[in-house]
């Protein structure tokens, strides 16, 4: 992507959260425009990003002339890219030590808020409904990283 296509999609997603049409949105949005540009930081890197676009004196938006320059440069060295589906797939066989193909709704939220970064209650909630298969009750984790994983717009 050139350097003039690359800030027509910054511009494109942080319009869409540019309400008043004063070129800033609320520095809530900031994760949202992030991931709709194809990038997925941890929660810990997008504070990271923030830190470095906010103002000396945060007000709790950020401009543009601000977010435009790091974006762009998140973009070109590829940073925050997605999880390959293979890698999605090998941390889930991990977790599934019987190798049954599948992984029960409580032992994933175990291992979501207790190890590693831990997940909230809403987002365990908000992964287990995309994730258990209704029928069964269970995960069927091949299935459930097919859904989750994009192809990179990159």
């Amino acid at each position: 992507a050139t350097v003039s296509e690359l800030h027509r999609r910054i511009r494109g997603a942080f319009d869409v959260f540019d309400h008043e049409l004063n070129q800033t949105v609320d520095v809530r949005e900031i994760g949202t425009i992030i991931r709709s540009l194809g990038c997925f930081p941890t929660e810990a890197q997008l504070h990271d990003v923030i830190a470095e676009i906010e103002e000396e004196e945060p007000t709790g938006f950020i401009r543009f002339e601000r977010f435009l320059p790091t974006m762009s440069r998140v973009l070109m060295e590829h940073r925050f890219r997605p999880v390959p589906e293979d890698l999605l797939l090998q941390a889930f066989e991990v977790l599934d030590q019987q190798k049954k193909g599948h992984l029960d709704p409580e032992e994933l939220t175990r291992y979501l808020t207790q190890e590693g970064e831990p997940f909230t209650q809403e987002e365990v909630e908000e992964l287990l409904s995309a994730a258990v298969d209704p029928d069964k009750n269970l995960i069927f984790y091949r299935d459930f990283v097919s859904m989750m994983t994009v192809d990179d717009p990159w």
